[in-house]
């Protein structure tokens, strides 16, 4: 989980890629260079750009530095191997925590003893996971979200900012919970909940599976 005195590389040029860099820049790393598929960005910033991924420049750890969870996802299953996991100095973590490589841990995050954190997890700034927590890959804890001990939350879901998720919940895989959302009850997969107390509002369409990411075709 050390960033000190490395390389990186990023995969997106965007807002989310310019807080990732300060969280690199803050424990003596650096940026190496940036990818970004889109044809109408041509630089960012001071950083060396690269434009499309290219397997060849492909030579430090990579983080997809992008905030929508899906999009992360399909990048990742075409980029395959070798990620790095950035934590800013500033975040509190316990030294008994599992954290899956591509992983971003944010400005003044917490993440408490026996925590486990899947692959490609954003734990956004000031969000606090306590003890015994379960995250699955591509999820996405938005700023001051708090979940209390022993929550279990699915891959590709996406927490809201200022969310509280009470102690023993589940939440479903690629569910997404809104700003400032309470949840007392478990959510089920691809559910839509908001409010206080978290109310179910809809279903998502289902996420297709990895084949599909990659043709772009949706699951029938």
């Amino acid at each position: 989980m050390e960033t000190k005195n490395k390389q990186y590389l990023l995969y997106g040029g965007s807002g989310h890629a310019k807080v990732i860099a300060e969280c690199i820049a803050a424990s003596q790393g650096i940026v190496e260079g940036i990818f970004d598929d889109n044809p109408d960005l041509k630089s960012f910033g001071d950083f060396p750009f690269f434009g499309c991924y290219q397997k060849e420049k492909h030579r430090f750890p990579l983080v997809v530095s992008i905030g929508d969870n899906l999009i992360r996802k399909k990048i990742v299953k075409n980029v395959k191997y070798l990620f790095g996991t950035i934590i800013h100095p500033s975040a509190c973590v316990s030294p008994n925590v599992e954290i899956g490589e591509g992983s971003v841990i944010f400005h003044n995050s917490i993440l408490q003893v026996d925590s486990r954190i899947g692959k490609h997890v954003i734990l956004n700034s000031g969000a606090s996971v306590d003890h015994e927590c379960v995250l699955g890959d591509f999820v996405h804890i938005s700023p001051q979200a708090t979940l209390c001990g022993n929550v279990v939350v699915g891959e590709g879901t996406h927490i809201g900012a200022n969310a509280v998720v009470i102690p023993y919940i589940t939440i479903g895989k690629w569910a997404t919970i809104g700003a400032g959302a309470v949840i007392i009850h478990d959510v089920p997969d691809f559910a839509i909940v908001v409010g206080n107390p978290g109310k179910l509002i809809k279903f998502k369409e289902p996420v297709c599976n990895t084949s599909c990411l990659k043709s772009g075709k949706k699951r029938q």
